[in-house]
């Protein structure tokens, strides 16, 4: 069986608009998939990443383009300048961590709802009134939003340095052994290559 670990953040724009795609992907193969949220701005920084508000004009404008043309190409709203961006995404990347630990709800859902409340929302993902209500509506228990705070950050750290390890530069990011996927438009590599380890 095929496993994915998926290096994620609950701030990025293009992890929205995966949508629940790798979990389809997933379903289609019978592959797993493990969450791993970290710290995309420690990453950038060891790999000559820049963060958007820091990239040159241009750069910034191209990438507000591409933020539209794919939510119009996904049928998906989105903000493209939205109330809470940029805000601390470590509450939420804790809770996610902590309810992948408990079990018993949709994971995947979570995940999603934590974006969706950022891009298409604006809701704050640091608030824990935001966390909680996510929690809850993904079918986990909302007091995670506190009880999981010192695992959580203990796995934040871990997984941002397998993300250099394993050649993680950005997200969302999907890495299968040592074949990693950048970006919500390589979704159908990673199914590609499912199929081809399938045969």
């Amino acid at each position: 069986m095929a496993h994915i670990d998926y290096f994620t953040i609950t701030l990025s724009p293009f992890a929205y608009l995966a949508g629940t795609g790798l979990e389809e992907v997933a379903r289609k193969h019978g592959a797993t998939i493990t969450y791993k949220p970290f710290n995309l701005m420690q990453v950038f920084e060891q790999t000559g990443g820049t963060p958007p508000a820091q990239r040159h004009p241009a750069r910034q404008a191209y990438r507000l383009q591409e933020l539209a043309r794919i939510a119009k190409r996904n049928d998906m709203p989105i903000n493209l300048k939205p109330a809470h961006f940029p805000t601390n995404p470590a509450p939420s990347c804790y809770a996610l961590i902590a309810a992948q630990d408990a079990g018993g709800g949709d994971l995947g859902g979570l995940c999603h709802s934590f974006l969706r409340a950022c891009w298409a929302e604006e809701k704050d993902v640091a608030e824990d009134s935001v966390i909680r209500a996510c929690l809850e509506k993904a079918g986990f228990d909302p007091k995670l939003a506190d009880s999981g705070l010192l695992s959580g950050a203990q796995t934040f750290e871990k997984n941002t340095e397998e993300a250099l390890q394993r050649n993680v530069f950005g997200a969302p990011s999907y890495v299968v052994g040592d074949q990693v996927f950048w970006g919500q438009d390589r979704l159908s590599y990673l199914d590609d290559y499912l199929s081809e380890l399938g045969k």
